[in-house]
């Protein structure tokens, strides 16, 4: 049986070596899991030590995504066998949490250069792989997002540091609405560094062989020179502007308003927008969690000036307590198990979203006398 994800190094021409770590989860758009979370902290431990290493490359098996999301099947179940409805009585919802979020902070952190090829999808878990990685990489299939309101969640992974850091107000667009974004956008807001057509990718690891490579201690080095390879085959498919670029003064202009009720009914009219983008995302907030639209704006007023350990501590309690809500089992419901794509959310309104119940989602989860579970991050 062939392993969730595969492990392959590449040697250089110089003498080194560069790890590649490929999800190989196709049939499911390479859902990410805790397997898949424990099996690739274990094997970048590894490389981190090793000295024959000089860079690590992170991609996904088959055409479609590199990563569509978490693997909510298995959240699902273990949410249906929570009989207690404690947060902390859920072990296989904190225990993925904690290995991904650990995953997601160490590649923020690696000493050595993180190629992410985000070709395809990526959205949710797919995100939190990415945004940490050194050298992003996006081509014309590259589909992203976090649109967990559509699932009763929030957009975690280190979501709330990433969206607090694109331009303007954009993040808290992205983050209501769950809009989609290709390549194009994805340049202009940040949220990756290079973009090459696909078809050059397999040209861009032979190049990446044949470089003289540095010793890991020379990792400004290393990084210079894979930043090299990439410009050197930027790609020639994208040519006109992103809907957010070509939106941006708009997109600020409605974003402005820190009452969560008054913003939701300042999107919510986009839905009858002349262009199709805006109308699209103004709709998928709609048919969204009332809950995670106004958790989602809460953790970006909340997180703005924590650290990037601290905001995955916090959304660690916030993931927690969602997996033992009621609402993002209910969000996978309709869209994967009943597939009804008519999920009955409760509260049914932002307005009854009350302060109490989101001040609920930061406390934390754990019995008295038990350290918080990413407590050494940081």
């Amino acid at each position: 049986m062939s392993s969730v994800v595969l492990f392959d190094t590449i040697n250089t021409t110089n003498g080194f070596t560069i790890g590649i770590a490929t999800l190989n989860q196709p049939q499911v758009l390479n859902g990410f899991s805790l397997e898949m979370a424990t099996l690739l902290q274990q094997q970048m431990n590894r490389w981190e030590q090793d000295q024959s290493v000089v860079a690590v490359v992170l991609r996904g098996a088959g055409d479609k995504a590199f990563c569509a999301g978490g693997d909510l099947h298995a959240l699902y179940k273990s949410m249906l066998e929570n009989q207690t409805k404690e947060p902390w009585a859920n072990r296989a919802a904190r225990d993925f949490f904690e290995h991904e979020y650990r995953l997601d902070y160490h590649i923020h952190s690696y000493t050595k250069p993180v190629i992410c090829y985000g070709d395809g999808i990526v959205m949710g878990g797919g995100m939190g792989l990415m945004m940490g990685a050194s050298h992003r990489v996006v081509t014309e299939t590259t589909r992203m997002a976090m649109p967990e309101i559509s699932i009763g969640l929030f957009p975690d992974v280190g979501g709330s540091w990433l969206l607090n850091r694109l331009p303007g107000k954009t993040g808290k667009f992205l983050a209501a609405t769950g809009a989609q974004v290709g390549a194009k956008d994805a340049l202009f807001l940040g949220m990756a560094d290079y973009y090459i057509d696909r078809a050059s990718w397999e040209t861009v690891l032979v190049q990446l062989q044949q470089q003289a490579w540095s010793a890991p201690s020379q990792r400004t080095v290393n990084d210079e020179l894979i930043h090299q390879v990439l410009v050197d085959h930027v790609g020639t498919s994208l040519t006109s502007t992103g809907p957010v670029e070509t939106h941006y003064a708009q997109i600020n202009a409605l974003s402005r308003h820190t009452d969560k009720v008054k913003q939701y009914e300042v999107y919510a009219k986009l839905a009858n927008h002349e262009d199709e983008w805006l109308a699209r995302a103004a709709k998928t907030m709609l048919k969204g969690a009332p809950i995670s639209f106004a958790l989602a704006m809460d953790l970006l007023d909340k997180t703005k000036h924590l650290s990037l350990a601290d905001i995955f501590r916090l959304e660690f309690n916030a993931a927690v307590h969602s997996a033992c809500l009621g609402q993002f089992q209910e969000g996978i419901r309709a869209l994967l198990i009943d597939k009804d794509k008519n999920p009955q959310w409760n509260p049914s309104s932002v307005a009854d979203v009350s302060r109490e119940q989101l001040d609920y989602f930061y406390e934390d989860p754990m019995p008295e006398g038990v350290a918080h579970p990413l407590a050494d991050l940081g």
